[in-house]
């Protein structure tokens, strides 16, 4: 069986950052786990991209919402014989975790980054193209002189604040998306779209593809209709252009 490519489409701005964040957290421990300065650089980024997010948005009781929203909807499903009783209650078990976490008056997340002077120098030059050259931060080229696994310890340690947070978004987008079963759609003249009930809760359009395809998929949309493209780059000095062909591809709306 031929490997795909899934190309997802958030459709409320909840979903939205829990994408966004999850991306950064795979980034940090990809780099988090080299040794060379650069990656220490890459992973420092990736954390304070993380910590921006964090600072802007609401994000603690939105997760509370929705990790108990999730856990509502799974309760329900006990009553169903044909649901595996005991891995449902291993999830209900983590939700409860989870949700207990949050609701403990720890204040904001991930604080006492927040209140770090080294690390809210680099944040602040790291808005400037080029800002963290070393003769910009004299301590953070000395910081990124010292030998590995002190850098990869303190990335760690600032990185594990953000545990709860992203032990919460794995679960969270983990049952979204395995909330629906891929159906396999038609995009004629490579263009399909969907009308969607604004009652129901969808909160994430996945589209598959053969990692073989010649086309990528451009989606968009919003609570009430989405819309997927499916468009060919011949070449990187060319504008993409949007195929004519009949392109069948799978098609998941997630709701929860």
């Amino acid at each position: 069986m031929s490997s795909q490519i899934i190309y997802e489409q958030p459709l409320n701005e909840r979903t939205r950052a829990f994408l966004r964040l999850e991306f950064l957290f795979n980034w940090a421990r990809y780099h988090l786990e080299q040794p060379s300065l650069w990656d220490s650089r890459a992973a420092l980024a990736s954390i304070l991209d993380i910590l921006s997010i964090l600072s802007r948005t609401d994000l603690k009781s939105e997760l509370i919402k929705e990790l108990e929203r999730h856990a509502a909807k799974l309760s329900r499903l006990g009553l169903n014989p044909d649901v595996d009783k005991q891995r449902l209650e291993d999830v209900l078990d983590e939700l409860d975790i989870l949700i207990d976490n949050f609701r403990t008056p720890n204040g904001q997340l991930a604080k006492d980054l927040k209140h770090s002077d080294f690390l809210v120098s680099i944040q602040q030059r790291g808005a400037i193209p080029g800002g963290t050259c070393d003769f910009d931060l004299p301590a953070f080229h000395y910081w990124l002189q010292s030998p590995a696994d002190r850098r990869q310890r303190d990335l760690g340690d600032w990185f594990a604040n953000f545990d709860p947070v992203a032990k919460s978004i794995r679960l969270i987008l983990q049952l979204t998306r395995e909330s629906s079963r891929p159906q396999k759609e038609l995009a004629t003249g490579g263009l399909f779209q969907r009308n969607l009930d604004p009652a129901i809760p969808y909160q994430l359009v996945r589209v598959a593809l053969p990692d073989s395809s010649p086309y990528y998929a451009v989606i968009s949309g919003g609570r009430h209709r989405f819309t997927v493209r499916l468009l060919k780059q011949n070449s990187y000095q060319e504008r993409a252009a949007q195929t004519t062909e009949d392109v069948e591809f799978h098609l998941s709306c997630c709701v929860v």
